[in-house]
């Protein structure tokens, strides 16, 4: 499975060969259950193998008939998908108590089905999979599993359509959770790994902002000795005149070389210390210009700038540019804006 789909991959291609479905904005699992004397035994494993059960004893309470689910995980309150964001607030709990069941819901959006009962799917094409999936979802009859809704098109141009604007082909108010759309081949096995041809994933296009660096932090594991982990802003009016205001945290995205080169303007361009955490001096004149890539938007109060980023990423260094012409504030607001009017005018347009 690919992570980018160029369009000469695209030519290539016979679009009836392939099936299409929203990629979500969650965690991969596979979701197994099997008939043991004492009734329905269930288990939930991530993407790689960690057996993620006892986090997740709410969904799987829902698991009650013998397969096997390949899916995504997620949080879904009142009836819409949430960000990654509130699904961290799930992962990696030691305790799991009533009070956390209850506000972050877990859901299992399926895409796949590897096992039915005692029938093994994989080495069935996709298309035969995914028809029993459906069966399998409706015999389950249970609100905490659904299915990932097919994408229709017959072109390539249709599905580069609805990959750009999900609210409005059939994603609807579930449209910010998207990350992009999958894409299997109708006849295709299931196959571990990412081996390219059977699946490929097209994430939508990013958003792109100049930050300002604003604070760094030492990093895990193998980046422990540097600093990896950046907190950036932007630019607004404060009381004083202009301003910079934390927008988003990233720590990849860069390769080996950028990470010495920012570890180095840290350590020399340290103006105060917070524990393991440097500020490094943003003036309008001097400070470094990070291009941040994002995949999404959303109001948030845990922000003083009110916004919140999914996935930012370091894109490029801009040494070139100095922190006075970063982005502002009013310019992501109107990026959130635009997302907003998007959602609403497809929602107004569904039956």
């Amino acid at each position: 499975m690919d992570d980018f789909l160029f369009r000469g991959d695209l030519a290539a291609l016979d679009p009836a060969d392939f099936m299409a479905e929203w990629k979500w904005d969650g965690i991969r699992v596979q979701a197994v259950a099997a008939q043991r004397a004492e009734g329905t035994a269930a288990r939930l494993y991530s993407r790689t193998g960690e057996d993620i059960s006892k986090s997740f004893p709410d969904l799987l309470e829902s698991l009650r008939l013998p397969g096997a689910i390949d899916g995504e995980l997620l949080v879904v309150r009142d009836g819409r998908v949430q960000s990654f964001n509130v699904l961290q607030q799930r992962l990696n709990r030691k305790t799991v108590t009533p009070k956390l069941l209850a506000e972050f819901p877990a859901h299992l959006r399926a895409y796949d089905l590897l096992v039915d009962g005692d029938q093994d799917l994989r080495e069935r094409p996709f298309a035969e999979r995914r028809a029993r999936l459906e069966q399998f979802v409706t015999r389950l009859a249970e609100p905490r599993v659904d299915l990932s809704p097919l994408i229709a098109f017959a072109t390539w141009d249709e599905l580069a359509r609805a990959r750009k604007n999900p609210a409005a082909a059939g994603a609807g108010e579930d449209a910010d959770a998207v990350e992009g759309v999958m894409l299997k081949r109708r006849d295709g096995p299931y196959v571990p790994g990412r081996p390219k041809g059977p699946w490929w994933k097209w994430k939508r296009d990013p958003f792109i902002v100049d930050a300002v660096l604003m604070y760094a932090q030492r990093g895990s594991g193998k980046r422990s000795s540097y600093y990896s982990d950046y907190t950036f802003g932007v630019w607004t009016n404060g009381e004083n005149g202009d301003e910079l205001v934390p927008v988003g945290k990233a720590y990849f995205g860069f390769t080996d070389e950028e990470l010495l080169q920012i570890d180095r303007y840290v350590r020399r361009n340290t103006v105060e210390r917070f524990g393991p955490v440097r500020e490094v001096v943003h003036e309008p004149e001097t400070g470094l210009v990070l291009e941040v890539a994002f995949e999404g938007l959303q109001r948030s109060t845990r922000h003083k700038s009110g916004l919140a980023m999914r996935f930012p990423r370091i894109n490029r260094l801009r040494w070139d540019k100095p922190p006075r012409e970063a982005d502002r504030l009013e310019n992501i607001e109107r990026m959130l804006a635009a997302i907003d009017s998007t959602r609403l005018a497809a929602t107004n347009r569904s039956p």
